[in-house]
């Protein structure tokens, strides 16, 4: 939070009893207001038209329309500034939900489960509204070897998606998708920390992407990493 402006929430999700919860414990904090409620994706979809929202909480089953296809219609095709759209939470009953999965390479910036701890959860919601991640890569690459048969194949040894990375970037690239940590490439790559976050985040802005999560979906997506054991 910068200068006393607050984190603003919207809560989607059918189960009211589920929005109430939330409600309570992110309007108890300083940093957090919710500024809305939806039941489906159509009224998510109309309250977010009208409502300036930072994050949106979004259940990924709901009726009339599901968290997946609402989260693809509110981020759009990727285009414009990246904060111009609310960051998406998906919220799931099951870790390693193909929902979850379809939702991440819709464009969410990760998923909880909807009986995450309350310190857990405000941790989450703070982390993407600072442009981070809150599913680690590596928990990323388990549901992508998980469904790996809805990726499409490539046999391409540099996808000309990638073309534009280095091949050090498309080094560093690879070892992000196989769920290792900053410091963890540092120490592969015998470079340092700073370096290390310093290709990531020019990976990032090279291939327009929102997050680590979504560096991981692409590499996956062109073929520079395969599914299976590391």
């Amino acid at each position: 939070m910068k200068d006393g402006v607050k984190i603003r929430i919207v809560l989607v999700d059918d189960q009211e009893l589920l929005r109430t919860g939330f409600r309570m414990i992110l309007d108890a904090q300083h940093d957090m207001e919710v500024v809305g409620e939806a039941g489906d994706g159509v009224a998510a979809l109309e309250l977010l038209d009208k409502t300036e929202a930072d994050v949106v909480l979004m259940d990924v089953r709901m009726p009339v329309l599901d968290g997946v296809e609402t989260t693809r219609r509110l981020l759009g095709d990727g285009a414009g500034p990246i904060d111009a759209h609310p960051k998406i939470l998906i919220l799931t009953t099951f870790d390693l939900d193909e929902y979850a999965f379809a939702a991440i390479k819709a464009g969410a910036s990760g998923f909880l489960l909807k009986d995450v701890p309350p310190t857990e959860l405000l941790s989450a919601i703070r982390a993407v509204h600072c442009g981070d991640a809150v599913v680690a890569p590596s928990t990323t690459r388990r549901l992508l070897d998980r469904f790996a048969p809805l990726l499409p194949s490539s046999g391409a040894p540099t996808p000309p998606t990638l073309s534009v990375l280095t091949e050090r970037e498309r080094e560093v690239l690879g070892l992000v998708a196989q769920g290792l940590s900053n410091s963890e490439i540092a120490a592969r790559l015998v470079l340092s920390e700073a370096t290390v976050k310093t290709h990531v985040g020019r990976i990032l802005m090279k291939l327009e992407l929102r997050d680590r999560v979504q560096a991981v979906v692409l590499a996956y997506e062109t073929g520079l990493v395969r599914p299976g054991p590391r």
